[in-house]
Parts: structure tokens; C-alpha cells; sequence
């Protein structure tokens, strides 16, 4: 009963070729809407989580002062050499550890100059950081204990100062002072935040302190956790023991932050889910648009089809059987729709990921799940047309012009 059905659906749908493309429309919509929004959301996510990890594995990042909001951190103390090396001695979890001091400036070689940033750091940071070096070389011990005027430069420095030409040993100026480039960083992109992780200058952190701060201190101190240590617990521990060497009062606020990558990760890819989510549920309004539009095609279709209808009740066909052949034509329907969506869906996802610069994420349970969806709509809203097809009265079916 069902295979003959199927082929009288499939004989309605070619006889009408034009109206079914029309009435499947808002399925193929829909359908496509829904996996191209979770496609790329999902896309977003794994881009997400990427850059997060290139900032380091298990990386937490110490500042001081406390955030206030839109981007402002309050006045505190500036951490100090002794701080960082206290965390790395006494909390048994941590890995490694990079001290570091940033400040702006102006990259300046030959006529061209470029507004950047320069850090203080020794050789611990490309660990911590997960950063390689694209050529060159790394600081010596000795450049690192005698402050030498050497620096290693980012992607994006390397471009807008030097070019195609090979930055290794060349003298490039930061304000007054000059140095040789003795090492050029692989390029890592824009971070989460939009900023351009390869707009950057490394030297050795004696020599920064000493002849660009003018000072001591140590602005931000980056931790990396082992492997499998728990870094919420490593987190606490770093807090307990700053707050210690600070000298700060049970009552009184921390006057430092530890920011752990991890929920920094977590907070953003739940963030995209939501939207991702939010965005899908929007575009499957179009199926329910869709199951209208077949519910009216086919109330349509009975209308016209009343004779035949009735013909066939009174040469013996029984109601279920009436009933079957409208609900799998519009079960049929709602499937090519769905179908044609899918393909329509995964070129488009394809081509919008590539232009958005995002990972294609091929997700194969929204894929069937927006697919199932489809036949359930065909189903729903091709029941009261085939019910209502089923109840006619065969000789008022008969008599009907």
C-alpha cells in the first residue's frame, strides 16, 4: 500500500513539476538556513578555541590591578622579578614561567617606521606561549644576563618595516635605541580580541628594563600549568601566595587578576553556541513557513482531485488508504525539499567559510536532525489534508464539477 502511494505521489509531484518546486520552497529555505547558521557557528567556535590555544597550553596570565570594565585595569603595584620566580618555586603544579614588560613604541629601519609594541622577556616566554620562531635564532644566556640591544621581530613588523627583504641582522631603531635583529616569530593572525598578535618586538628583559622602563618591574606574569594539574586549583594557589607577598589584608580586595585561558575559552565558545543557537531556531521558522505552504498546496490539491477521490471510495478504497496516499505526497514533498536544502546548505557553508576566513565544520547530526524535521513538517502538515481527503463523502465527491 505504501509503495503504491509512493508512486502516485511521485506521478502528482511530476504532473505539477512547477507548483511543487514553489510549495517546497520554504522547506528548501529552511532546511538551508538552519545548517549553514550551525555550520559556520560551529566554524566560529573551532576558530575560537584555536586562537585561544595558540596564546599557550594550560596558560595562566597574572597583571596587576583589577579590571574596572570597558578595557581599564585599576592602579596597583608592579609585580617584580622575585614575584615570578616565588610563583614558579613554591606552587608545585606550575610549569614554567615568563616574566614580562611591554611598552609602545616606534619601530623605526631606514625611512619607514611603524607604531608597535615592544616586551621584555627571556627565553622561557616562547615555551610558555607555544610560540616558534619562523627563522633565526633564540636569546643567548649571555645576552639575556648582560641586557644586549638584540630583538626578535613579529610577522607583522617584519612587513610593514622591512618588507621581502630578510630582517636577520639588520639594525632596526625602537625610539633611541638600536638593535640587531637576531630572530623573526611564525605568524600566529589576529587573537580573539581582534588584535594583531604578530604587530610585536622581543628583547631580552634586562635590557627593556634598563633602557626603556627605566625600572624594575614586571607588568605581567604568564603560567603555564602542567599537564593534567588542575589550573582552577593552581589559580587559588598563585592568588594565596601573591596576596601573601603583597601584604593584603583578609578584608581587602586582591589588587591583581590571574586570568585562566581555559574559561577565557570556555565563556567565549559557550557565548557562539548561544548564538549559533539562537540564530538556527530563527531560520526554522522558514520549515513551519514551509509545512503552510504544503498544507495549502495540498488542501488545494484535494479540491481538485474531489472526483478522483471519490472514484476511488466508491469502487472500494477504504479511508487509510485515501488518507496514506496524500500524507506520503506530502511526506515526499517535504523530503525533496529537505534534500535540496542539504545540498544547497553545504556548498553555501563552504563557500561562506572560506570567505569569512572561518574552518568549514562538517556537522552531520544537524545535517540529519534538519532533515528528519523536514519529513516530520511533511507529516504534520500534510495530515489535515489527507484526513479531510479520507472524510469525503463518495457521492458527493461523485457530484462534485
Amino acid at each position: 500500500m505504501v509503495w503504491n502511494a509512493l508512486l502516485l505521489a511521485l506521478r502528482e509531484i511530476r504532473r505539477n513539476v512547477l507548483r511543487s518546486c514553489l510549495t517546497i520552497l520554504g522547506i528548501v529555505i529552511g532546511v538551508a538556513a538552519v545548517i549553514v547558521m550551525v555550520t559556520l557557528g560551529g566554524g566560529d567556535t573551532a576558530q575560537v578555541t584555536a586562537k585561544i590555544a595558540s596564546l599557550g597550553t594550560n596558560l595562566l596570565m597574572v597583571r596587576p590591578g583589577q579590571r574596572m570594565g570597558f578595557g581599564q585595569m585599576s592602579t596597583a603595584a608592579q609585580f617584580d622579578l622575585a614575584d615570578a620566580e616565588a610563583v614558579e618555586r613554591e606552587i608545585r603544579s606550575v610549569l614554567a614561567i615568563s616574566p614580562a614588560s611591554t611598552a609602545p613604541t616606534t619601530a623605526v629601519f631606514g625611512n619607514r617606521n611603524w607604531s608597535t609594541s615592544v616586551t621584555g622577556i627571556d627565553n622561557r616566554y616562547f615555551g610558555v606561549r607555544n610560540w616558534t620562531l619562523a627563522s633565526g635564532r633564540e636569546f643567548t644566556d649571555s645576552e639575556l644576563r648582560a641586557g644586549s640591544s638584540v630583538c626578535i621581530v613579529g610577522a607583522t613588523v617584519r612587513k610593514e618595516l622591512f618588507g621581502a627583504q630578510d630582517p636577520l641582522d639588520n639594525k632596526l631603531r625602537l625610539e633611541k635605541l638600536s638593535c640587531t635583529v637576531i630572530g623573526l616569530l611564525q605568524a600566529k593572525g589576529q587573537s580573539t580580541m581582534g588584535s594583531d598578535q604578530d604587530d610585536l618586538v622581543l628583547m631580552p628583559l634586562r635590557a627593556f628594563q634598563r633602557r626603556i622602563a627605566g625600572n624594575q618591574d614586571i607588568g605581567l606574569i604568564q603560567v603555564s600549568v602542567r599537564d593534567g594539574a588542575s589550573t582552577e586549583q593552581v589559580k587559588q594557589d598563585i592568588e594565596d601566595l601573591l596576596r601573601t607577598r603583597r601584604h593584603i589584608a583578609p578584608s581587602e580586595d586582591d589588587d591583581f587578576q590571574v586570568l585562566d585561558m581555559k574559561e577565557i575559552t570556555q565563556m567565549l565558545a559557550g557565548t557562539t553556541q548561544v548564538l549559533t543557537a539562537l540564530l538556527g531556531a530563527v531560520a526554522a521558522v522558514s520549515l513551519l513557513v514551509g509545512g503552510i505552504g504544503i498544507m495549502n498546496i495540498m488542501l488545494v490539491s484535494v479540491t481538485e482531485r474531489t472526483r478522483e477521490i471519490g472514484i476511488r471510495l466508491a469502487i472500494g478504497a477504504l479511508e487509510r488508504e485515501v488518507l496514506m496516499q496524500f500524507l506520503v505526497e506530502a511526506v515526499v514533498l517535504a523530503s525533496f525539499g529537505g534534500l535540496t536544502g542539504i545540498v544547497l546548505a553545504l556548498a553555501a557553508s563552504v563557500v561562506l567559510a572560506d570567505l569569512m576566513s572561518i574552518p568549514f565544520v562538517f556537522n552531520p547530526g544537524i545535517v540529519v536532525l534538519a532533515f528528519l524535521f523536514s519529513a516530520i513538517v511533511g507529516v504534520v502538515f500534510g495530515f489535515f489534508p489527507a484526513r479531510t481527503a479520507a472524510r469525503l463523502d463518495p457521492i458527493e465527491a461523485l457530484r462534485h464539477e
